[in-house]
């Protein structure tokens, strides 16, 4: 794998992770919340955060599988894909909490007027 396809699964990979936690209501997306209620937000943002521990950690093994070494980053990089991260989440956030209402209302508007 050369450096450039490494980045790009990197970037996928980071895209999907970073919606995982907003489109499944499993805790750590192995386990049903307790009494199957919905799973809490606070737990939602733990599971954004540790995926984005695991990608940062997957990005530095490639790096150093690719180049052969880690290039020393400064807390600016780390800053930054943070929010890229975050912004990666944006359409998972949205779903779950805007979209994902709006279109069960819909539906239920539809059911009724039927």
């Amino acid at each position: 794998m050369d450096a450039k396809s490494a980045a790009w699964a990197v970037i996928l990979i980071a895209l999907v992770s970073a919606n995982l936690p907003w489109l499944s209501e499993r805790v750590l997306l192995v386990l049903r919340p307790a009494g199957g209620r919905a799973k809490a937000a606070w737990w939602r943002w733990l599971e954004w955060t540790l995926l984005y521990l695991v990608i940062g950690a997957l990005a530095l093994g490639l790096e150093q599988k690719v180049n052969g070494q880690l290039y020393p980053q400064g807390w600016e990089f780390y800053a930054v894909t943070l929010c890229l991260f975050l912004v990666f989440a944006l359409p998972g956030f949205i779903y779950r909490y805007d979209l994902r209402q709006r279109l069960v209302g819909q539906g239920e508007q539809a059911s009724a007027i039927e």
